[in-house]
């Protein structure tokens, strides 16, 4: 079981480390747009469009990685005292009554949404030339079966910690500080090989 999570957790962070590429391309190009305005005098007409399609890219491909990490925000003032066991329920209750529900009509509408505009051909009009919003709105439906895919990994983790009494392990770049606590030693040892 922990080798599927793990693919999982792998599709996500190749999802989440190819599109954060776009935030070098996102600096770029506010940079460029700053000088030009301000010291060239001479604005661009295509950096605002190129901005915002460039940060929504990056911020709706980075939700599964986040969420693969256990890097979401989430309030758990409380939820962080009570036992392991009893935060696996919480958390599995969780995604069924809100996380499942919001994605999964993020996915059916964003496809309806991206269909729309690519049977259109919508561009923006926020600028003269308007580039093309069509690409860009297909990533809300592409971002809706990657959370997909990581949710069910998520729930997957609940499920496993309720029965074993302990998380089971994540990908090696974040990891809670208290998790290896409720690891017994034997299953450590038996992750760490599935890891590598």
């Amino acid at each position: 079981m922990q080798k599927f999570l793990f693919f999982i957790d792998h599709i996500s962070t190749w999802a989440g480390k190819l599109f954060a590429w776009a935030i070098l391309v996102l600096t770029f190009t506010v940079s460029y747009e700053v000088f030009m305005r301000y010291v060239m005098r001479d604005p661009t007409t295509w950096a605002y469009d190129s901005s915002y399609i460039l940060y929504g890219t990056l911020f709706m491909m980075a939700g599964a990685y986040a969420l693969s990490r256990n890097g979401h925000v989430r309030a758990d003032v409380i939820s962080r005292y009570l036992p392991v066991r009893v935060q696996a329920g919480v958390d599995l209750v969780l995604y069924f009554i809100f996380f499942f529900p919001g994605i999964l009509a993020l996915v059916y509408a964003g496809y309806h949404f991206a269909a729309m505009s690519w049977a259109m051909g919508e561009r923006s009009s926020f600028s003269p030339g308007g580039p093309p919003l069509y690409h860009f709105k297909t990533i809300i439906p592409i971002c809706g079966v990657l959370l997909t895919l990581q949710g069910i990994a998520e729930v997957t983790r609940c499920i496993m910690c309720l029965r074993n009494g302990y998380w089971p392990l994540r990908l090696d770049d974040v990891q809670e500080v208290d998790v290896q606590e409720h690891l017994p030693i034997n299953k450590r040892d038996e992750i760490e090989e599935m890891r590598s």
